[in-house]
């Protein structure tokens, strides 16, 4: 006789339960931030990702009334650095700098990949995009990714172009753009971007393809002429640059960006409160003029734009990682 009122208090007993755990995330999103956040940028001060994460660090503090510490853990290409943010607690209170070359790049490039980025990480926001500029020299007659192209079928395999190393963005864009365009050329790794543009201002590259910040201050000079933008629409600092999409090479978008991840698991009231907060921030006049001199065009990303980005990013870069050949054993 006493069964039901036993079955009755172990069902009520469940379903507070359950409310419990429903309502926990927001009572944890009352009381974040109650202590300084940290961002682990996964590369060395000073770089574009460092800057940016300082950017949008300072002013998330102001809002959040919590310090934000900027953690510079460099190493293994950036996914020393990613590997840290991953196996961070899932508190709301670490969170990482994220890029292609994390995020996209390194899971094709690195057989043991310490973390896997689709399972591990949580999207917060995308904030910067950093297109590519396809260049030659000023007194090269190639004026247009048109006419690459067809002195690249004229003369399979004689035009060279540089990149700043084996496997690195910039080879693995322009790896990309000779698939898509069914074009054959010759790839000279250098290491580091400053000597690959040195010769290429020199007239011992036919073409290449840099970050706008690498090559800004050379199209504007007129050593370099500007042929084609890397990225789906035209680069909103460098508007007489068409698109290789425009010119041909239809559906071509490469872009480096950079964006915050969280680990995964981290409260969802609490990722959705920082991607409001990032918005907000990247939208302000100051902070689109600090990223306009970094040559770097702002985003304003929802984390399910985010989500969908990292997808199909994903889906780039391992078509261009397999083309170009490259791998780190």
């Amino acid at each position: 006789m006493r069964q039901p009122n036993i079955q009755r208090r172990e069902w009520l007993a469940a379903a507070v339960g359950s409310l419990a755990s429903l309502a926990a995330p927001a009572a944890f999103s009352q009381v974040w931030p109650a202590k300084p956040l940290r961002i682990i940028v996964p590369f060395p001060p000073g770089q574009a990702a460092d800057i940016i994460a300082r950017v949008i660090g300072e002013r998330l503090a102001l809002v959040l009334g919590q310090s934000v510490v900027i953690d510079n853990k460099p190493g293994a290409g950036g996914t020393l650095g990613a590997d840290l943010s991953a196996k961070a607690p899932a508190d709301g209170y670490t969170l990482g700098m994220a890029g292609n070359a994390t995020m996209s790049i390194a899971p094709n490039m690195y057989p043991n990949l310490a973390y896997a980025p689709a399972k591990d990480f949580a999207p917060v926001a995308r904030m910067a995009s950093v297109p590519f500029v396809f260049s030659a020299p000023a007194e090269s007659p190639i004026k247009s990714i048109t006419q690459l192209i067809a002195a690249a079928k004229a003369r399979p395999g004689e035009l060279s172009y540089g990149s700043s190393g084996n496997g690195s963005t910039s080879h693995l864009v322009q790896a990309l753009f000779a698939e898509m365009a069914d074009v054959k050329v010759n790839h000279v790794p250098y290491k580091g971007s400053a000597a690959s543009l040195n010769d290429l201002l020199g007239g011992r590259l036919d073409f290449s393809a840099d970050t706008t910040a690498a090559v800004l201050t050379h199209l504007q000079s007129g050593r370099l002429r500007g042929i084609g933008a890397s990225s789906l629409r035209r680069i909103p600092f460098l508007p007489d640059i068409p698109t290789l999409d425009e010119q041909g090479v239809k559906g071509y978008d490469a872009i480096a960006w950079a964006g915050l991840v969280a680990p995964a698991g981290t409260p969802q009231p609490v990722l959705a409160r920082l991607n409001a907060e990032i918005v907000r921030i990247t939208e302000q006049p100051e902070v689109r003029q600090r990223f306009a001199t970094l040559a770097i065009v702002p985003l304003m990303d929802t984390r399910e734009q985010f989500a969908a980005f990292l997808q199909s990013d994903l889906r780039q870069w391992t078509t261009a990682v397999k083309v170009s050949g490259a791998r780190v054993e």
